[in-house]
């Protein structure tokens, strides 16, 4: 179970004192509700640190697999437009793999577990349990994707210029698909079904951001631009090119944002419904 700092579980103690107190007897007043920047500080450090030993294995384990992946495709696509889609669709799967699948583990646990209702006795905001705990998970992401594109910009021969935009898809997919995941894990009635969902939702951004959109048939490729990854995928896609169109990049990180915000909106409200069941 997570543990938070002391400002964060003083609510609580209040909320017991006053519990407690006698008939007739003046009550405590209650402590204020805490802020959601401070609170989502704190549910990130409280999260970083229970990840950081359970989570870090299975990076090693999300970051071979893309490299594997493109070790696979380098034998049937040898450069071009196709060598920059699987680049891309690679790197990000990184993050899908963490942001998404372990995300919606977790919070199938913690609803099952009763976890939620830890949370629920603590005067924290609802969006800063999910921010806070999405923010965490999809800080791990950044060591692997960064390897990731290192080693598949080596195996193709692609320029390694304009990685820095990793600095902005990462954590804008990550978004995107943390609050996918959250969202997966607090709506299934099961943790076996949140981890079936979450592994479904790996599966999509694998096979459609990984695959090159030209080797799609045209129905995949309509299902592919509701992936919330697809946005962060084409926009690192297009900066491999000799003279990258930086306005469409940042249109694709502009949507990529947008998707974000409304999945992590969408965990939000999941985890409100779920607390109060």
């Amino acid at each position: 179970m997570s543990v938070l700092p002391a400002e964060i579980l003083s609510g609580r103690t209040h909320r017991g004192a006053q519990a407690a107190a006698p008939s007739g007897a003046p009550a405590e007043p209650l402590a204020p509700r805490a802020r959601l920047l401070p609170a989502l500080a704190a549910v990130y450090r409280a999260q970083l640190s229970r990840a950081r030993v359970a989570r870090i294995p299975l990076l090693f384990v999300a970051t071979f697999q893309s490299i594997g992946i493109m070790v696979l495709m380098r034998g049937v696509v040898d450069g071009g437009a196709e060598a920059q889609a699987v680049v891309a669709g690679s790197s990000v799967l990184v993050v899908a793999f963490v942001a998404l699948n372990l995300l919606a583990q977790y919070f199938g646990q913690l609803r099952a577990d009763g976890g939620l209702d830890h949370y629920a006795t603590l005067p924290v905001p609802p969006a800063a349990v999910v921010l806070g705990t999405a923010a965490a998970y999809a800080s791990f992401t950044v060591p692997g994707t960064l390897v990731t594109a290192v080693t598949g910009c080596a195996l193709f021969g692609l320029p390694m210029g304009n990685l820095w935009v990793l600095a902005a898809v990462v954590p804008l997919a990550g978004a995107a698909l943390a609050g996918l995941g959250a969202a997966l894990g607090l709506l299934a009635p099961r943790p076996e079904l949140a981890t079936l969902l979450g592994q479904l939702g790996m599966s999509a951004a694998l096979l459609l951001g990984v695959l090159p959109p030209e080797r799609l048939p045209s129905a995949v490729q309509y299902a592919r631009d509701l992936l919330p990854s697809t946005y962060g995928v084409e926009a690192f896609s297009r900066t491999f090119a000799a003279e990258p169109d930086w306005a469409l990049v940042a249109l694709d990180l502009l949507v990529c944002g947008a998707v974000g915000v409304a999945s992590l909106a969408a965990a939000t409200w999941a985890y409100r419904r779920a607390a109060v069941r």
